[in-house]
């Protein structure tokens, strides 16, 4: 039985973990902004990691269900209700058939991340259900989740244990404020050396133009470029390059002025240079920046990336060992 959406939210889509395999044909992958989350909420209701659940920013859907069911919200301190009762997050809840799951104000972080036993079973595309609404793909018929619609859900993979919950300190939220760490990159000496030391000196602000496809960011010094012929089919600007591929948290400055950090549903390829990426462990805090939020960038190295990429792993495990 389905899930009757009576009101959904902000920006409230359907997302499991992407759909690796087709950047390189244009088609990002995807997925849930903060992959821990998604995989937590998952694991507290019995689904495997994988299963789609729904990503909510900054308010949350109402939700009717006509089915039994268990849900846990992960990710954003967005307080969950059922029939206008308060839930705990990051914590098993059940919900009766005809009993209404609605949200409270937002508390802390961005993004919530809604799991629901048997997970939302509306049909893949490219092997994921995760909303790329710009390539109308996956999703509700290619989008957001709207008032009115119905969500199928699949079946339970094993019963969910009512009231699992995960310790506080396994759960994961930006700090204030938020520290991203950045490897330079292939563009890193096109920027001067006092442009360089700036760029991590300083304190910038997640801008308003803040979504799927990436952050801006605000509020530091502009960079300065060191001087050069303009390669053939480069643009003008000495930001300009000529075209290459962006990976996932490739940090681009237009005009040396405000760093955008592509993300999950950004652009395979493009002119602007990269200065450096943030880290694969550190891209999961970016979707739960709120606007404004003061940020530091933290030069790391290759050596110290691939730690933070072991933490991270090892901060899942401890998760799975604690629901388990």
């Amino acid at each position: 039985m389905p899930i009757n959406v009576i009101s959904a939210g902000i920006a409230t889509t359907i997302q499991d973990l992407g759909r690796p395999g087709y950047y390189h044909l244009g088609i990002p992958m995807g997925g849930a902004m903060d992959r821990l989350a998604l995989r937590t909420a998952n694991l507290l209701v019995g689904n495997e990691e994988d299963a789609a659940g729904l990503e909510s920013v900054f308010v949350g859907p109402e939700l009717e269900f006509t089915e039994d069911a268990t849900v846990a919200v992960c990710g954003a301190e967005l307080p969950p209700k059922v029939d206008g009762e308060a839930r705990e997050t990051w914590t098993a809840i059940p919900i009766k058939a005809g009993q209404v799951l609605s949200f409270e104000f937002l508390k802390a972080g961005a993004r919530a991340y809604i799991a629901i036993s048997g997970g939302i079973n509306t049909p893949p595309m490219l092997g994921s259900r995760s909303t790329y609404a710009i390539g109308a793909l996956g999703g509700v018929d290619g989008r957001a989740v709207q008032p009115g619609d119905t969500l199928p859900l699949g079946k339970m993979s094993k019963p969910a244990s009512e009231g699992l919950t995960v310790p506080e300190k396994l759960r994961r939220l930006p700090s204030n404020p938020a520290e991203l760490r950045v490897l330079p990159g292939l563009y890193w000496h096109r920027i001067t050396e006092n442009a360089q030391k700036n760029f991590f000196d300083d304190t910038w602000k997640v801008a308003n133009e803040a979504d799927r496809m990436g952050y801006r960011f605000q509020g530091g010094r502009k960079l300065d470029f060191v001087e050069r012929e303009q390669p053939y089919s480069a643009g003008a600007d000495p930001s300009n390059i000529t075209d290459a591929c962006y990976p996932y948290g490739s940090v681009q400055v237009p005009s040396g002025t405000e760093p955008i950090i592509l993300h999950r549903d950004a652009v395979s390829g493009g002119g602007y240079f990269m200065l450096g990426t943030v880290i694969s462990a550190d891209m999961d805090l970016i979707g739960q920046l709120q606007p404004h939020t003061p940020t530091r960038f933290v030069k790391v190295d290759m050596e110290t990336a691939l730690a933070a990429r072991h933490d991270r792993a090892a901060a899942m495990n401890a998760i799975r060992e604690a629901i388990s």
